[in-house]
């Protein structure tokens, strides 16, 4: 009789499991670049770049404690030349192959570090160019020493190489060529047959990565599945699918998430952070290397060219009381880096609420109530670490209106104005803009610092877009560049601070706090002190 049971229980078809989905409304209003270099901002690298691709140098991003190191990624070690530190030597991870199969080598790294950098190459890209070489833009060439072995050299000596990598993710380049090969032979132009490709792959992308691709619908949602075979265990997801939907609007994200039609919600609205926890969810926040700005124009016409003019906007906006209004979901900024940076340095500018003063500097620079000065600022409505930029600037308006400012917006699309920081405010593109808001990571100091104020750096280089032209910042940056020591290097990153925020390059206004709101059924989140989150190590009920 037991034997009888036993085979009739065994003979009985077994119960699938349910599959475990992770639903996520971003920010973006669209799918971020699925093909390997994403757009979107760093929301792209959040949620398709990091999960579908990995890169030579990465980012831990398993602590929420202390800063976020570097780690190895597809590189397990990497030394620069001592005897010509324009050259660097990556030995690669054995063993790894793309979601196609094929394995990752040295070959596949020289083939996209030329993706984006030789426009003789067959897979040259120019719409991955702007998203990565401005990030990068000393990295040179590369070859194959080996197979496990990559020689990457730089234009000058530069420090800074392996933070700049965390950037360059690796695509396959046999998934590649597969979808090279089946564009019609009618299409002759390099370029186009390059293009036609690329937008094929990015249907049926192929990465290193701890997810795969399984379905994309432009504007509409990205579906990546589990890679069981990633070459780091620690990462290999419990999650069976995440998908990804763009959803600019807070009301919507946050309509989306009380309904339960998606688990995670990026930047809530701060009215709703209440309700939001009343339903069963969590608010994760933590101090983000991150600086949300207006970047000045300094070029020829330009009324930020004046020194009180930058000073007197800074001491004018109410960083407390907007605060407030963000229901505590910011820390007010007095430099592109917190106090407690080793690259603060000495500011003797002190940014804080003085409007009196503010408006003693502005009379000075010839401005009154009667005469005030007219400034055109180009906004985005939603975006990657934008917080909430409607809200946020609007505010700042209103505050600047008490020192003589006339402020208007340009409001345009995230991307759109994502693009248009690496063209430059002399560019058509700024439609007339004399500062810019686009929020910035500041993890590492290339992000932080020398992209906005190095005389090589300008548009369309990397991210001056307010043709900061100085001597002294060049000098501290070419000091802290070729100083490989870390000390050395941080003494010298600490006086380009200091000069930054005596300056006034910026209307330095708040640091995020990287506010998500996640169902309690998501396990395992580890929200770090990063712009990024690792969805690879967390799971749902």
């Amino acid at each position: 009789m037991t034997l009888a049971v036993f085979f009739s229980a065994s003979a009985m078809p077994m119960t699938a499991s349910a599959e475990s989905v992770l639903t996520i409304a971003m920010t973006a209003a669209d799918i971020p670049r699925t093909s390997g270099q994403p757009d979107q901002g760093f929301e792209g690298n959040r949620f398709t770049g990091i999960p579908m691709y990995d890169a030579l140098v990465g980012w831990d991003l398993s602590s929420d404690k202390g800063a976020t190191p570097l780690t190895p990624g597809l590189a397990t070690s990497w030394t620069v030349d001592e005897a010509d530190r324009t050259k660097w030597i990556f030995k690669l991870r054995p063993d790894v192959s793309f979601h196609d199969g094929s394995p990752f080598n040295a070959e596949a790294v020289v083939w996209n570090v030329a993706k984006v950098l030789d426009k003789s190459a067959p897979q040259y890209d120019p719409a991955q160019v702007g998203a990565t070489v401005s990030r990068m833009p000393t990295l040179k060439a590369a070859k194959a020493i080996d197979a496990m072995t990559v020689e990457i050299t730089t234009t000058e000596p530069d420090a800074f190489l392996p933070y700049n990598l965390t950037n360059l993710f690796m695509a396959s380049p046999v998934q590649w060529q597969k979808k090279f090969d089946a564009v019609p032979a009618s299409v002759k132009e390099p370029l186009e047959r390059s293009k036609q490709a690329w937008n094929a792959f990015a249907s049926e992308a192929s990465g290193t990565g701890p997810f795969k691709l399984s379905r994309l619908v432009p504007r509409s949602r990205l579906e990546i599945i589990k890679n069981d075979r990633y070459w780091n265990p620690a990462r290999i997801p419990k999650l069976d699918k995440v998908v990804l939907i763009p959803m600019p609007e807070a009301s919507a994200r946050t309509a989306a998430l009380m309904s339960g039609q998606v688990d995670w919600i990026e930047a809530p609205a701060p009215d709703a952070i209440e309700p939001i926890k009343a339903r069963g969810n969590t608010i994760y926040t933590n101090v983000q290397p991150h600086i949300w700005p207006w970047q000045f124009s300094l070029a020829e016409g330009s009324p930020w060219a004046d020194k009180r003019v930058r000073q007197a906007a800074n001491l004018c906006v109410d960083r407390e009381g907007m605060k407030g209004m963000l229901a505590g979901l910011m820390a007010p900024a007095q430099g592109v880096v917190a106090k407690s940076s080793p690259w603060w340095g000495t500011p003797t500018f002190d940014i804080k609420y003085d409007p009196d003063a503010s408006r003693q500097l502005m009379q000075e620079a010839g401005f009154s109530e009667s005469k005030p000065v007219k400034v055109k600022v180009q906004i985005s409505a939603s975006g990657s670490g934008q917080m909430q930029p409607l809200p946020m600037n609007e505010y700042i308006q209103q505050n600047l209106k008490e020192c003589f400012f006339d402020v208007q917006f340009d409001v345009v699309e995230w991307n759109t104005l994502f693009n248009s920081w690496r063209l430059g405010a002399k560019d058509a593109s700024a439609h007339g803009a004399q500062a810019t808001n686009v929020s910035a990571a500041t993890m590492d100091p290339f992000f932080a610092m020398v992209r906005f104020v190095s005389s090589k750096a300008l548009p369309p280089v990397s991210n001056n877009w307010g043709y900061v032209i100085d001597d002294t910042f060049d000098d501290y940056i070419r000091q802290a560049r070729t100083s490989f020591d870390p000390a050395q290097r941080d003494a010298a990153l600490a006086k380009l601070h200091t000069r930054m925020v005596d300056e006034a390059v910026f209307l330095y206004v708040a640091h995020d706090v990287g506010p998500r709101a996640i169902s309690n059924k998501v396990k395992g989140v580890v929200q770090p002190q990063s712009w990024f989150i690792d969805i690879a190590t967390m799971s749902k009920e």
